[in-house]
């Protein structure tokens, strides 16, 4: 291409040969002339992803596919799709999911038509044969919005609360204000910080009403089904959104949404500890219990308040030393 791509479609892979063939043809489906799309194989341990992928991209217009030396996780794997991106815009896509036949020039034209730093989309979760959309949590469709204003209430479901990097697609200008990489190395959560700090301090964004991404959960391959040591990563990653919410002018409004965010997700994970491995599940416990501890009790108790009483009991019992928080 002699001109820079319109749009460039970031795709990790690693130990998906399986779901590969469903992947790449959704992609075929969406394929023009002004997209490129950059795989990044973070070097399969236990098939053969990375022959698969120079066989399979060949059928895409312009493809490339960088293979890291050493497995580096999903952050630092999509960080190495951003540095070699060209395109005015940015999308991302799991590679054990697919998309809906002509869902990237939809996703392409919400971004112009709107003129915004970024747009977010629905989704459709795929478990097994049953299908469900999962709607972004903001109400209003298809109109400029400030991002800081969809952090808040504390208490509900909120943009920050629909991480997802997949389900949208990003200005370039973004780049320049070190807004669209992630932490590197983080293994799980990684859109976690990202979300939180692209709601901070982007300056625009719209929702809009496409449901053509599709996510697979449950499958054996992915780090939501794995009970080792990287999904302990959760806990530096909710470090990180409250570490960089610390100079924010807004701290104070802010702080009490992600603190609720961080119980969530532990108490989340101490009720699934069974699919831990013994020794991850005791560090699951020792590392919450530090976290929880780390947080001022009147912050934590005002996080408590109306939680359901089995996620208060398993977070008093965890971090112990607590006031009763049944109230």
């Amino acid at each position: 291409m002699t001109n820079r791509p319109t749009l460039s479609v970031i795709v990790p892979c690693y130990n998906i040969r399986y779901y590969l063939a469903d992947t790449v043809s959704s992609l075929v489906s969406n394929d023009r002339d002004d997209f490129e799309f950059i795989f990044v194989e973070d070097r399969s341990s236990k098939d053969d992803t990375y022959e698969a992928l120079l066989d399979m991209s060949k059928r895409l217009r312009n493809s490339r596919v960088i293979r890291h030396e050493t497995n580096q996780g999903l952050a630092t794997a999509r960080n190495t799709g951003i540095d070699v991106a060209e395109g005015r815009f940015l999308t991302f896509l799991d590679g054990d999911d697919w998309l809906a036949p002509g869902y990237l020039p939809q996703l392409v034209d919400a971004i112009e038509r709107h003129d915004v730093d970024f747009v977010r989309t629905d989704h459709v979760q795929v478990t097994g044969t049953e299908r469900r959309v999962h709607r972004a949590p903001e109400g209003r469709r298809d109109t400029p919005l400030d991002p800081r204003g969809s952090i808040l209430p504390t208490d509900d479901t909120t943009m920050v609360d629909y991480p997802y990097a997949w389900a949208g697609i990003y200005h370039r200008r973004l780049l320049d204000r070190d807004l669209l990489r992630f932490h590197d190395g983080l293994r799980t959560a990684e859109d976690r910080p990202w979300i939180w700090a692209l709601h901070r301090k982007a300056d625009s964004y719209a929702v809009a009403s496409l449901h053509g991404v599709f996510y697979r959960r449950g499958i054996a391959t992915s780090l939501t089904q794995i009970g080792d040591v990287r999904q302990l990563d959760f806990i530096r990653s909710f470090e990180l959104v409250l570490q960089e919410l610390a100079s924010d002018p807004d701290v104070a409004d802010l702080r009490p949404k992600a603190i609720r965010n961080y119980c969530v997700v532990i108490a989340h994970h101490l009720r699934e500890r069974e699919r831990f491995e013994r020794r991850v599940a005791t560090r699951l416990k020792e590392l919450s219990a530090e976290a929880l501890r780390r947080i001022p009790e009147n912050e934590l108790q005002a996080a408590l308040a109306g939680m359901d009483d089995q996620r208060k009991r398993t977070l008093h019992r965890i971090r112990g030393g607590m006031k009763e928080a049944l109230v």
